[in-house]
């Protein structure tokens, strides 16, 4: 007889906690009563509770709004710890959620109206909070940064890009492996016959290879279908700057959103995507976060804006200073420089990260930093001269990795190198493409496979230890599942191409 399942919230106190041990935040009183109101005025008698796993995938389940009162925000709910990856074990799989009621928002997407709210993962026992909660990290991660007197407050403003596709199929088996993707946006299309059916005759008007970068419609095919997201996500909250079309043909997009700090930022990426996702499947498209998903154009990044606050002062910012960079701001990217590899690990996490980081397609592949040069891990941004706009835009992520650690990893590398006063040494404000060979074997650059990044994660880690930020499991638990599910899992499965270069060797 198969034993229940139960996501029911306790009603009993949980067992009294150590008080040395750290304690998860307090909802401030009154909460239950915010969200009653706010679900009044939405008409919402749903509300959404969603966490992230370890590896960034958003997860959720609904409650109805009956079961919100005081208790859910200060008992929290259960759930399955052992479904999740990541996560727990069967034999520990009793985790609690916390709603975070800061974040309560109506979801833009769903047609039943329904309030959503991140939540906060933590021990029934202990009432700990739990340390392959990403969420959490990234509230250590600024709750460090305190702590270290360097800085007050990070602000973040990551520049996703993905692609917006028509069609996409893919499996591999014992005997076939393949994967067909198709665009109307795609070059390939613009000799495509189609049969001389007046609604759907070609019209021409496709973005050439590499040639995507701020076309107007009716070659910027996607300019309707980005206005309806920002207006989904400006509903639930998230400030956008600017949307556009990106360099790469079939669908390639960016929208950035206003920088926020570190973990409402990552919250903010998190429903970003909620938001593209279902806003492409009412469209009849589908959005991927993939960094290379197409051969022979340009992949998909996530460059990282960074900065430091004090005293209402951008502490990266002086007028003096290379691209008017204030040494507190050139430590912290020799940080970001010393500790890139193993950055990587985290930032550019998956085998297909690195088919985007490589030499061309101004891929970030260099280790070295410059005003204005994108082939750079480190660019400063060069548009304005004020104090406020001083940044760090940290290159090599991509959008598939989890915000909450990457924007916490490239913070407590940039904080290492502020501690240590780690020089970077010249900047590279040269084409490197135009170097000799010899010059350009000078240049380090970043891991050529996730393998190498993880190898350098191993070898490279105290800084992410500092503060209790990333704790050992989390860091052990990263490594071994991206070995066994994802390196070893590409690795012994034949590749499509090798058909091609040795089927008759």
């Amino acid at each position: 007889m198969p034993t229940e399942k139960t996501n029911v919230r306790e009603k009993t106190a949980p067992k009294t906690p150590d008080a040395a041990a750290p304690k998860a935040p307090a909802a401030p009183a009154g909460s239950a009563e915010r969200i009653h109101e706010l679900c009044r005025k939405a008409g919402a008698r749903v509300i959404d509770l969603r966490f992230c796993d370890l590896f960034g995938t958003l997860q959720h389940f609904s409650i109805s709004l009956t079961e919100c009162d005081e208790g859910l925000f200060g008992l929290g709910i259960g759930f399955d710890g052992s479904s999740i990856r990541g996560f727990q074990q069967i034999h520990e799989s009793d985790m609690v959620l916390l709603p975070d009621p800061e974040t309560a928002h109506l979801d833009p997407c769903y047609q039943v109206p329904t309030v959503a709210l991140m939540c906060d993962v933590i021990d029934p026992i202990t009432r700990e909070p739990y340390s392959r909660d990403p969420r959490q990290v990234a509230r250590k991660a600024e709750a460090h940064l305190k702590a270290t007197g360097i800085a007050e407050t990070s602000f973040w403003g990551p520049e996703l890009e993905f692609f917006v596709f028509d069609h996409v199929r893919f499996d591999q088996n014992s005997h076939e492996g393949y994967f067909f993707i198709d665009s109307d946006d795609g070059i390939w299309n613009s000799g495509k016959d189609r049969n001389g059916d007046p609604g759907t005759r070609n019209h021409g008007y496709r973005p050439r290879y590499k040639e995507g970068y701020f076309p107007l419609p009716p070659v910027d095919h996607l300019q309707d279908f980005r206005s309806r997201a920002i207006e989904k996500m400006e509903r639930a909250g998230i400030r956008v700057e600017v949307h556009h079309h990106e360099v790469a043909t079939a669908g390639q997009c960016e929208i950035d959103m206003r920088y926020q700090t570190l973990r409402k930022m990552g919250d903010q990426v998190m429903l970003y995507k909620h938001v593209l996702r279902n806003v492409a499947r009412e469209h009849g498209k589908t959005v991927t976060f993939m960094p290379k998903p197409l051969y022979g154009d340009n992949g998909t990044g996530m460059h990282v804006h960074s900065s430091l606050w004090k005293g209402g002062k951008n502490l990266f910012y002086d007028e003096k200073g290379y691209a008017l960079l204030s040494k507190t701001a050139m430590h912290y990217i020799g940080g970001l420089l010393k500790h890139g590899p193993a950055i990587l690990a985290l930032a550019a996490p998956t085998t297909n990260s690195y088919r985007r980081l490589v030499p061309g397609y101004e891929a970030p592949v260099n280790l070295v930093y410059s005003a204005r040069n994108r082939s750079a891990a480190v660019r400063i941004p060069m548009y304005f001269t004020t104090p406020g706009a001083k940044r760090i835009e940290f290159r090599p992520p991509d959008p598939s990795s989890n915000p909450y650690l990457t924007f916490a990893a490239i913070l407590l590398a940039g904080l290492d190198g502020i501690e240590r006063k780690i020089d970077p040494g010249d900047p590279l404000d040269v084409d490197v493409y135009e170097l000799s060979p010899e010059e350009a074997r000078k240049v380090p650059q970043v891991p050529g496979s996730l393998s190498e990044s993880l190898e350098a994660l191993e070898k490279d880690h105290d800084f992410l230890l500092k503060g209790g930020v990333f704790t050992r499991d989390v860091l052990e638990t990263w490594i071994e599942t991206k070995r066994k599910k994802e390196i070893d899992a590409v690795r012994l499965r034949p590749h499509p191409y090798e058909f091609f270069l040795y089927y008759d060797a």
